[in-house]
């Protein structure tokens, strides 16, 4: 009796998971009316844009053409549910509404544009997360409830970060900055630059690195006390989230997420951003989010 009990649990084991997802429980938490696909087991919620007039490519663009924001749940294997989602975003809504979404547990995987043309300019950033119904729906209310509050504030979106950055002169100090960074700049111009490299292979059997692209950098202009920083880090699916998180805490902001290759072995993902302020500080926080990355 025992073996045929265990052969039982075994045959129905992966057909095993959560209980279907309490959809009524999603729309009330996140405040969205949803609808359920049935044959895939998905119950989705969308928030249209249609706060703000978006013209794309001279047109007037209805939401339903693209620009409507999306979380869709199932059920899950090792959490109650998993979440994906879409956020329709202005360029200052993207960094607020990230460290929301962040800190609220869910993960950004992707960051990009989704149109040529568009006025005012639209980015589209990816979530997922996984974990009880109940906390990824909100989190998805909180990441949402985050455009209102900005847009309740400036209903124009805004054309820069801040009060913008037009130094009269460039004059980094390079040596506090190598200093932190752990390495040695490349200086111009009173700018300084600082390239890491990391390795991948293609498909080819090409072993690429630093000087094909796979690299982080950090260039930093402006003055010691006013500078910007901008940048790319290279970065492990793995490693995504830590060093987001850590350039958000340190107040720099992210502008992309993609991929700049395929089929690479390991797969690395790239995400670029762009900072103001102390060039020391600056570089305390580049270097920190460098600091998660695996050696």
């Amino acid at each position: 009796m025992k073996s045929k009990s265990l052969l039982f649990l075994l045959a129905i084991l992966p057909s095993l998971s959560f209980a279907a997802l309490d959809t009524a429980k999603i729309e009330a938490v996140t405040g969205l009316k949803g609808a359920l696909n049935e044959a895939e087991g998905v119950f989705k919620v969308s928030a249209p844009r249609n706060d703000v007039k978006i013209n794309v490519d001279g047109w007037q663009m209805p939401p339903f053409m693209g620009l409507t924001s999306w979380a869709s749940f199932l059920p899950g294997k090792k959490e109650e549910a998993m979440v994906m989602g879409d956020l329709v975003l202005f360029q200052d809504e993207v960094n607020p509404v990230m460290s929301v979404a962040l800190n609220a547990g869910l993960s950004v995987t992707a960051l990009h544009n989704h149109f040529f043309y568009d006025e005012p300019k639209v980015y589209f950033m990816h979530i997922g997360g996984e974990g009880t119904a109940d906390k990824l729906s909100a989190a998805v209310k909180a990441a949402l409830d985050k455009t209102k509050e900005i847009r309740a504030v400036n209903p124009v979106p805004e054309k820069m970060f801040g009060k913008g950055f037009a130094p009269g002169a460039n004059s980094i100090t390079s040596a506090p900055l190598e200093a932190e960074m752990g390495g040695k700049a490349t200086a111009k111009d009173g700018m300084a630059k600082f390239v890491f490299g990391r390795v991948s292979k293609m498909p080819c059997g090409c072993e690429v690195g630093k000087e094909m692209g796979v690299n982080t950098w950090a260039a930093f202009a402006g003055t010691d006390e006013s500078a910007v920083v901008d940048g790319d880090f290279c970065v492990l699916e793995t490693e995504l989230q830590a060093v987001l998180k850590t350039l958000r805490d340190g107040g720099i902001n992210i502008v992309a997420i993609h991929h700049h290759m395929i089929m690479e072995e390991p797969r690395y993902l790239f995400l670029h951003y762009w900072g103001k302020g102390n060039a020391v500080e600056l570089a305390k926080t580049v270097k920190s989010a460098i600091g998660t990355q695996k050696k």
